[in-house]
Formats: structure tokens, sequence, C-alpha cells
């Protein structure tokens, strides 16, 4: 599959759409966008590419990720995916908003589809498996595509570092065991793609990000 990556306003998001490019099929990854223009961006890339969204997936539902998932929904007649721990964030994203001093009305939202680890979402020909990696929030997800040889990892892992742990249902210890116990064990050659920031590697990441060092010399909170 293919993927490419918009980066949006809020927050600096990365919103990712994988693609199969044969079948002409889609799925739009933590959609990030806040006003017309980034709306506009992500529709023309899918109407000049020929791709039907078949699925809007979330690897969280922290305001940043979502503020767009109502627009994607009723623009491209797609539902939502994400896991059931997080439902509660989409419900709260006007609240979640008040506390970042987004002054816009922010329509809640809800998963159309549960998903679980080892679940396997089908984009076309290609395939996304579901890890489950909770701490930055309690449902959140990576997506794995094997045969591309990526993993999407939302705010769970980041180049030279983790996502924080101080919003409502972070977990600092939770976080960096899930790290090691689902993201580290990929090839090393593989492609982390990240909700902020630039791409990197999980080999880089486990030889030098200094949270995930046997013996940090520092905690999350």
């Amino acid at each position: 599959m293919n993927i490419a990556k918009f980066e949006f306003s809020l927050f600096g998001i990365n919103t990712y759409v994988v693609y199969d490019p044969k079948e002409k099929k889609a799925a739009i990854i933590d959609p990030g966008m806040i006003n017309r223009e980034e709306e506009e961006a992500l529709t023309r890339f899918l109407e000049r590419n020929s791709l039907e969204v078949t699925q809007i997936i979330n690897t969280h539902l922290h305001i940043d990720h979502a503020i767009g998932a109502a627009f994607a929904k009723k623009r491209f007649n797609a539902p939502l995916f994400g896991h059931k721990e997080d439902a509660f964030l989409g419900e709260r994203l006007q609240q979640q908003a008040i506390a970042f001093g987004i002054n816009t009305d922010v329509e809640g939202i809800s998963i159309d589809t549960y998903l679980e680890p080892g679940d396997k979402i089908k984009v076309g020909s290609g395939e996304l498996e579901v890890l489950h990696v909770p701490g930055h929030s309690p449902g959140s997800i990576a997506l794995y595509d094997r045969e591309g040889g990526f993993v999407i990892t939302g705010d769970a892992l980041f180049e030279g570092s983790v996502g924080r742990t101080d919003l409502p249902g972070g977990n600092g210890t939770q976080l960096i065991q899930s790290i090691r116990e689902n993201l580290l064990p990929l090839p090393d050659s593989t492609v982390v793609y990240p909700g902020h920031g630039p791409a990197t590697t999980i080999g880089r990441e486990r030889a030098a990000n200094p949270f995930l060092a046997p013996n940090p010399h520092f905690r999350l909170k």
C-alpha cells in the first residue's frame, strides 16, 4: 500500500491516507483538519487519485487527532474505527477543545467499529494489523502494514521520544511497557510514522530512544 502524509495546523498533527493505488481504496488515519482549507486539501488528494474512503481510523481520540473526524465521516460516508477504551474521549471533544483554548464548536463523535489487538483491517488488497499500545490514552493503537514495512504509531512512539501521559487516562509505566512489548519486536527496518514530527524506524528507536533505555534517568508522569 501507499501512504500519504498531511501535516495540519492543530499541534502539527500528522494525518495519513493509506491506500491501494490499484483497487482505489483508502483509509484516513487520524483526521486532524480544523478548517475548510485543510478539509479541501485532503479532499482534493482523494479526488485527484480517484480514491474511495472505506474507513476512517483513529489511533486515539484526543482532539488534535479527531477534530476532523465528523467532517470525514459525513463527507466520505465512511465508518469510524477505534478502540472502545477511547470512546469517552470522542464523546468529550468539545470539552477537550475548551481545555486547549480552541474557540470553535466541535462535534462529538462515536466509534462505529471497535478494534481489538490482532484485528486485520482490509484496505483494498492491503491489510493493517491492529496493535494495542495504551499509555498515552487507554485506547491508543498502532497500525502495522507487515507487507509494506511500516507502522503508524499515533502518539505512542516518536523520533527520540514517546507520548505525553499527563492527559486523562494516561499512564507512563503502561506506555513504556506497551511500546516495548508491541512495537519494539517489529523488524528494525520497519518505518515508524508518528502522530507528530518526522518518520523514524524501529531499529533507530530501539537503539537510541532515551525513554526506552533499560534504566532511563528520567521518568514519565
